[in-house]
């Protein structure tokens, strides 16, 4: 279904396993009914659910429950943290705000405002990503991702001085990248450092579907640069198209939908990708570490593990998903990557993928060391899960959407 004739859906009427905290009903930080309005735009190229088988129960032997963190934020779509031993979080809002948490509580100062440099928020566009250098607690640097007031797709770097700053000044913002569009869908905006040390970029398809199977359009690729050259960014020289007349030289894999969040497994350095579908199957992809890039995944020839655009299409040279869920299961329509689970609090969980759903607000979980099976439904939830994050103690947070919450993933009380 296209994305202008997406709605929000009436899901069965689930209880919610902790509700989201209480938020101001007015003032600068609450929410608008506006910004509900615009939710299943940002669900990145969702379909409307078919009649759904019922929902399967949750994994018995996981017993989580979301914890309020913080809450009042605007439509945020991002939650990370800086590494640097400071406990801070730092929430992404997409009209262009960083806020801070820090001790529990919110900021009333923005750590960082960059809604000067942003366009209209229309469709998915805004500030959409936010990534720390690994060295930023002596460096200071930052990386964000962001659409500007010409539809271009911007990956800018800026500087905390000293990194311990309370704020960042918007006026030492330095575009390193800029990517044309004429479409305000599927922009993917996830930013993220690897284990590697290079800054990865998530850029769906902006709309135009055969770009995804063009290797020298960058969008519906996940892009790889090197930000600690002498010229900022280069080109990895190990990137796998580069010697390829024509290839756009950052792309690191091709052929994805629109990639809404993507993350390395903090132990093996696995990356776990999660693409939207469009109108059947949500998909999971696990390109394993050491790997040399340059995997096809499909889109628009497959929609997760089916044909998309030739029911008797040719599938050599594509890497097909690792993991699918179907529209039709009951488990949603619009999948939101999310992290393994490395943290110490849940032992049970250790190891474990877990992402969600933004339509139905589900969370799910491929269980550790799964190979192939379908994932596992962890928690129902009433929230619009538009993101997940981490803080310093690998514990996964998630991100609300339309309620404006910040929470915790933790083990339920007995």
């Amino acid at each position: 279904m296209p994305e202008a004739q997406c709605r929000m859906n009436q899901r069965p009427n689930r209880q919610a396993i902790r509700r989201e905290p209480d938020r101001p009903a007015a003032g600068p930080r609450a929410r608008s009914v506006a910004a509900v309005a615009l939710v299943c735009a940002l669900a990145l190229g969702c379909a409307e659910p078919s009649n759904a088988d019922p929902t399967p129960d949750p994994t018995p032997e996981l017993s989580v429950e979301l914890a309020p963190v913080a809450a009042g934020f605007e439509t945020p779509v991002a939650v990370t943290n800086a590494g640097d031993g400071s406990g801070r979080l730092f929430v992404v809002e997409r009209g262009g705000l960083v806020v801070v948490v820090e001790g529990g509580a919110v900021q009333a100062t923005p750590y960082l405002d960059l809604s000067a440099a942003l366009g209209a928020e229309a469709g998915e566009n805004g500030l959409l990503g936010l990534a720390f250098h690994p060295e930023f607690a002596s460096n200071g640097r930052l990386f964000a991702h962001y659409v500007d007031d010409a539809r271009g797709n911007v990956l800018a770097e800026l500087l905390a001085d000293p990194p311990s700053a309370d704020t960042v000044d918007a006026g030492t913002l330095d575009v390193l990248l800029r990517v044309e569009t004429t479409t305000d869908f599927h922009v993917g905006g996830h930013v993220a450092f690897g284990p590697d040390g290079h800054l990865y970029a998530a850029l769906g398809d902006g709309g135009n579907r055969p770009a995804a199977q063009d290797l020298a359009d960058p969008y519906g690729g996940l892009l790889r640069l090197d930000v600690d050259g002498t010229v900022v960014p280069e080109v990895p020289a190990d990137n796998p198209f580069v010697d390829v007349p024509g290839a756009y030289p950052y792309t690191w894999v091709y052929g994805l939908r629109n990639p809404w969040r993507f993350s390395f497994d903090a132990e093996t350095g696995d990356l776990w990708i999660a693409d939207v579908g469009q109108d059947d199957v949500e998909e999971i992809d696990v390109l394993p570490a050491g790997s040399a890039g340059g995997a096809n995944y499909g889109w628009p020839i497959m929609e997760g593990d089916t044909c998309f655009t030739d029911p008797d299409c040719v599938t050599t040279g594509l890497t097909l998903p690792d993991f699918v869920y179907t529209h039709a299961s009951g488990w949603g329509s619009s999948v939101t990557g999310g992290y393994v689970y490395r943290g110490a609090a849940m032992p049970d969980l250790f190891g474990s993928y877990v992402f969600g759903d933004f339509i139905s607000g589900d969370l799910f979980v491929v269980p550790s060391g799964a190979d192939g099976s379908a994932p596992e439904r962890l928690l129902d939830t009433s929230l619009r899960v538009v993101s997940f994050g981490v803080d310093e103690a690998d514990e996964v947070l998630v991100v609300d959407y339309a309620g404006g919450g910040i929470y915790r993933l933790v083990a339920s009380a007995p």
